[in-house]
């Protein structure tokens, strides 16, 4: 009867050892769709503010500019990161460019709220809001810019030796002159020119 007995809390401590792995699992599941809910919820949110008029509207097209446009030089960079090129420091002023534009959104998002809730607008704030905006952009398009230079010359430097390769292979394939056809060819001419001749 011990035995029994002794088998069935096994099975039942085996069983709540089940039970427990799969609620942290669960826990953990629903902790990571809450999370990237939240972040879907937010960029509607986004989306759907930017699509109004005025000085918020023109503030949430801001953020969705600066999102889009860091989120094309971020896989520019691991584009070439894969690719195995030299990039010096260029990952770590990446990572100091995002960290830049988190806290530029966090002041457009700020300034869209009090826009949304205030008549009274800040002319000054949003100029500079512009300013920044602007110098953030362009330096994710320059950066954008020297990676595809670099790709075009390495580019360049593939199509060059595939075309001196290409060349060289066309021209061992090419049959060599037979000595007596040019001797042939010459002779030929020689009295096609005395018969042209008065």
């Amino acid at each position: 009867m011990s035995e029994v007995i002794f088998i069935v809390l096994a099975v039942l401590a085996f069983l709540a050892l089940v039970a427990g792995v799969a609620v942290y699992f669960l826990v953990k599941l629903g902790t990571k769709a809450a999370r990237r809910a939240k972040q879907a919820a937010t960029q509607l949110t986004t989306h759907v503010n930017a699509m109004g008029a005025g000085d918020a509207g023109e503030v949430e097209r801001f953020r969705l500019d600066l999102r889009r446009e860091v989120s094309m030089t971020r896989q520019a960079v691991e584009n070439a990161q894969r690719q195995g090129w030299g990039l010096g420091d260029l990952p770590r002023l990446l990572a100091d460019l995002s960290a830049q534009a988190d806290v530029h959104d966090a002041h457009l998002a700020a300034y869209a709220q009090q826009r949304r809730q205030s008549p009274y607008v800040d002319h000054a704030t949003l100029d500079r809001l512009r300013e920044h905006q602007a110098k953030l952009t362009a330096m994710c398009a320059r950066i954008r810019a020297d990676l595809m230079s670099d790709q075009l010359q390495h580019s360049a430097t593939g199509i060059d030796d595939l075309s001196s390769r290409t060349d060289m292979e066309i021209e061992a394939r090419r049959r060599a002159p037979d000595p007596l056809d040019q001797i042939d060819d010459l002779y030929r001419k020689s009295l096609q020119e005395r018969r042209d001749t008065p």
